[in-house]
């Protein structure tokens, strides 16, 4: 419906959809990371890819989902103005951080709006992605414009259904970004499991390797002393 609508509306009325006047040279960014470890390099390598491209972190804020992330942040010193870690789940804050970042955005305090987040590719590959949610870009369908196309009646009007859809539009993309992100956490921790599991089967196989040969030696041992012994009383 945001697609189809968005051909019919003059975008520079739509704050969501056009740079501020005044831009400042800042961004905020959204950051969803895990809340506990033992994911492999999952969180590592989110991490290592944000700081590959945004190496100056002086004119970035951040919004943070996952106790990982603000760890990291803190530690390279970044302004977490936010952090919603603590929340029984991320899918329900999505709404409280889409209104922040909206409210921030509208209020000309940043350039753009950023998530930072695993996209979910496979089982065995989850690959870090950044990508821009504010100003909103939005791709028109062009069904308004073909030759035989329906025309429908659109009440109260078009730029008030637009405008009513654009912030559920933009929630739906931070939605989508958590759940590739937890769907990203779940296949990395199960793997990691598996290869602790794998490798922790290998070293008990080993280790009972080691055990059966000492034993077997000490009893190999055991039994010349006796027979050295039986022939030293004959």
């Amino acid at each position: 419906m945001v697609m189809t609508l968005a051909s019919r509306i003059t975008e520079a009325r739509h704050p969501l959809l056009t740079k501020p006047q005044k831009l400042t040279g800042k961004k905020l960014v959204v950051c969803i990371s895990s809340n506990k470890g033992l994911c492999g390099g999952l969180n590592t390598g989110l991490f290592r890819f944000f700081h590959e491209r945004n190496p100056k972190m002086a004119n970035v804020d951040f919004v943070t989902l996952g106790k990982k992330g603000v760890s990291f942040l803190t530690q390279l010193g970044g302004n977490v103005k936010a952090d919603f870690s603590d929340a029984p789940s991320f899918i329900s804050v999505v709404p409280a951080v889409t209104e922040l970042v909206s409210q921030e955005y509208i209020a000309g305090d940043y350039d753009a709006v950023e998530l930072v987040y695993n996209d979910f590719i496979s089982i065995i590959r989850q690959d870090p992605k950044e990508k821009t949610i504010l100003p909103l870009t939005i791709e028109s369908t062009g069904v308004t414009k073909e030759k035989g196309a329906p025309k429908f009646t659109i009440e109260p009007s078009v730029d008030e259904v637009f405008d009513s859809l654009l912030p559920h539009y933009l929630e739906n993309q931070i939605r989508d970004a958590i759940l590739e992100a937890e769907a990203s956490e779940h296949s990395a921790r199960m793997l990691a499991m598996r290869n602790a599991t794998d490798n922790a089967n290998d070293l008990v196989s080993d280790l009972t390797l080691v055990y059966n040969k000492v034993r077997q030696e000490k009893i190999t041992y055991e039994i010349s002393d006796i027979i050295t012994a039986t022939m030293g009383l004959q």
